[in-house]
């Protein structure tokens, strides 16, 4: 760090740096911070001698205050360094480290040093290490310059003196004594300056090796030793390693509750996942601001119970699971899914349900690392600019578990078939009255008054009053706005909850067909409401199409081929297939009319493909009449002669436009032609007849 232009900087380094403990923040934080702020940096890093320096104080508080946790006030910091550069000295940040994590037992209890004996030890062993770089400088220079080195100690106990009067260092004050701490501290290093009273062997009663036999001794699974067992093991082996026996139970008691003693040995007693969920650092965090910036996933059990028959065992008593989404700004209960277990289709219909009810995205999905979520990862980056799952088995870690709590405590619990909370809840009031369920089965619910009872407990809920505002929840998520979201649009609906087909299928003259769940669906693309477009069936016969539906609305569907680069690319939206009754008696008003309407759209196909084939046959010479044969009739064709009048003149019509009627070509006009050119009585010349046929010929 540094002060530039009058302003405290920091760098990357001091930022990103692991010396010393954790990182203030990591580096892609750090960039995503400095490419929303141009103005965070007041130099860039260019080149082999500039570095980036970076405005502390235009860093969020929260970062601040981990780099002063770490490092300390950065003005205070600099005015001391100011300090020690004009005296010419700088603390040894080693020697710190080392007096900050010294420890040693006192009566079976272990200690650290105070303070003030950390800061005195610091600056005896910052001025020892310049006393003696300078004794060793100043010996070498007078050597190379073939000067006298006996009086050299005389300068170095002056600037020791010198030092003392600067610092108030507390080295001994005479020179032989100085002299003997001075090899003492390169001898033994920092260790040499700590005073014999600090955890003096005559008041110590546990070594280290004792202290960790006994946390051995309570990680024991064969046999389980209590405390004071542990005792009288431990005194059985002291004579045997030269530990000093204990007099009292109390001293295992003692060690073994030390913050730093306990950590070893309660997760062998109490179980890993209780140990980390005790050590382990707990954010405290502010919740979201406004509606939609974070939502919460999860699945649980649905807390009442219904009845349900199974054949040979009568009514049973049963309970299924639910997926809610919850929004964290206002805890309202926004989406939800009940099923037999928490799986991809739960969370996909309970995220729907919440979209459709907010009408937007949430900036933020945060929900647990089971069930379905392991397969839809991908899926869940277009419902959210942001997804991330939480820790399993940190229910302190996710506001939704303390939702649910609360939503069974003040509503689901005042229903008589409450299941009871979760099975770590402490409270009597906690826990289901299982002789009265049992004595009612025939009064549960079904498993639609279930749903409905559910549905009308999330009402009551999400119509309730906050606990922190006193708001009704609802009132809250719907007065609040959110700049960052924005409503969803039909196109982003489809993109998120629509599937696609794994396989691609045919468009025939019965339109496409697809299996959902062991079910078949047939569709066809319209012209317009009700009318089947016949041109897409000829330009599409036999072509494969991906379709892609909603698993929720299954009438209409979208057409997409796949690109040679594998990108989709949307053609057509198909409805359900026109069906009509065969019997004539069975036929609904319009039938008929929609049956005529079909044969007459097959007829004009039928002509539509004879012209379309006919005219390439004429513009490359390859028609059955060029080749000296008759062209059979349209078999079933009605007007089959008006038929081939129609097709016989869009067909002279398309050749004579391209210029390449072929008429001109059948052998018996070609000789009537012929027949017909008359010479004029210049030799060499033709009538104007003859110049005709010759242009066409």
């Amino acid at each position: 760090m540094e002060m530039y232009n009058g302003i405290v900087c920091v760098t990357f380094n001091d930022l990103l740096s692991t010396d010393g403990g954790e990182a203030v923040m990591k580096i892609g934080t750090l960039k995503s911070m400095i490419s929303r702020n141009k103005e965070l940096c007041i130099t860039k890093s260019k080149g082999q001698t500039n570095y980036a320096r970076i405005d502390y104080y235009a860093l969020p508080e929260k970062w601040r205050a981990r780099f002063e946790a770490k490092y300390g006030d950065p003005r205070e910091l600099l005015e001391k360094s100011r300090e020690q550069d004009r005296l010419g000295m700088v603390m040894d940040a080693r020697a710190r480290d080392f007096y900050t994590n010294y420890t040693y037992y006192l009566k079976g209890e272990k200690k650290g040093l105070e303070g003030k004996f950390i800061e005195e030890y610091t600056l005896n062993a910052t001025v020892l290490a310049r006393l003696g770089k300078s004794y060793n400088d100043r010996i070498a220079y007078r050597k190379a310059r073939g000067g006298n080195v006996r009086d050299v100690w005389k300068t170095i106990f002056k600037e020791s003196e010198e030092l003392k009067t600067i610092y108030s260092h507390t080295l001994p004050s005479s020179k032989p004594r100085l002299r003997a701490k001075l090899r003492e501290f390169e001898a033994e290093g920092y260790v040499a300056l700590i005073s014999g009273k600090m955890g003096n062997s005559n008041t110590r009663i546990l070594t280290p090796d004792a202290v960790e036999y006994i946390i051995a001794l309570k990680r024991s699974s064969t046999p389980v030793y209590n405390n004071r067992q542990i005792f009288e093991e431990f005194n059985r082996v002291a004579p045997d390693n030269g530990w000093k026996q204990l007099k009292s139970v109390d001293y295992i008691t003692k060690i073994l509750s030390q913050p730093e003693t306990e950590q070893m040995w309660y997760d062998a007693v109490h179980g890993e996942l209780k140990s980390n969920q005790r050590y382990s650092r707990k954010n405290q965090t502010e919740m979201a601001s406004k509606r939609d910036a974070l939502w919460y996933g999860d699945g649980t059990r649905l807390n009442l119970y219904y009845r349900s028959y199974e054949q040979g065992r009568g009514w049973v008593v049963k309970t299924m699971q639910v997926y809610e989404v919850i929004d964290a700004y206002s805890e309202v209960l926004l989406g939800y899914h009940i099923s037999e277990s928490e799986d991809y289709e739960a969370q996909y219909n309970a995220i729907r349900m919440a979209i459709q009810v907010s009408d937007c995205r949430p900036f933020e999905f945060v929900h647990d690392n089971q069930g379905g979520h392991k397969k839809i990862g991908s899926w869940l980056d277009k419902i959210a600019h942001v997804h991330r799952p939480t820790a399993p088995y940190s229910g302190q870690s996710k506001t939704i578990e303390s939702v649910f709590g609360r939503f069974q405590a003040e509503v689901l619990h005042r229903d008589w078939r409450f299941t009871g909370q979760n099975i770590t809840a402490k409270r009597a009031s906690s826990r289901p009255n299982l002789e009265r369920i049992k004595a009612n089965i025939d009064k549960l619910y079904t498993l639609d008054e279930l749903r409905a009872a559910y549905y009308a407990a999330r009402e009551e809920w999400n119509n309730g009053k906050h606990h922190a505002t006193g708001l009704p929840r609802m009132a809250m998520y719907k007065s609040s706005t959110n700049e960052r979201t924005h409503p969803v649009t039909v196109n982003e609906m489809v993109d998120m909850f629509w599937l696609t087909t794994k396989r691609a299928s045919a468009y025939t003259a019965s339109g496409i067909t697809i299996q959902i769940n062991k079910k078949q669906y047939s569709y066809e693309v319209m012209a317009a409401p009700g009318t089947p477009d016949h041109e897409f069936l000829r330009n599409n016969f036999g072509r494969k199409f991906f379709v892609k539906y909603d698993p929720a609305d299954m009438m209409s569907v979208r057409l997409y081929v796949q690109e040679a680069n594998g990108e989709m690319r949307f053609v057509r939206v198909a409805e359900p297939y026109i069906k009509i009754h065969r019997a004539i008696q069975d036929q609904q008003p319009g039938e008929r009319e929609f049956i005529d309407a079909n044969i007459r759209a097959n007829r004009q196909d039928r002509i539509e493909r004879q012209i379309a084939a006919r005219t390439i046959e004429r513009k490359h010479g390859m028609s059955m009449e060029e080749q000296g044969l008759r062209r059979p009739s349209m078999a079933g064709m009605t007007n089959a002669k008006k038929a081939e009048l129609e097709i016989e003149r869009e067909v002279r019509r398309r050749t004579r436009k391209a210029g390449m009627d072929k008429k001109w070509l059948e052998p018996g006009r070609i000789t009537k032609e012929i027949s017909n050119i008359l010479y004029n009585e210049l030799p060499g010349e033709i009538s104007l007849d003859q110049h005709k046929v010759a242009g066409k010929l």
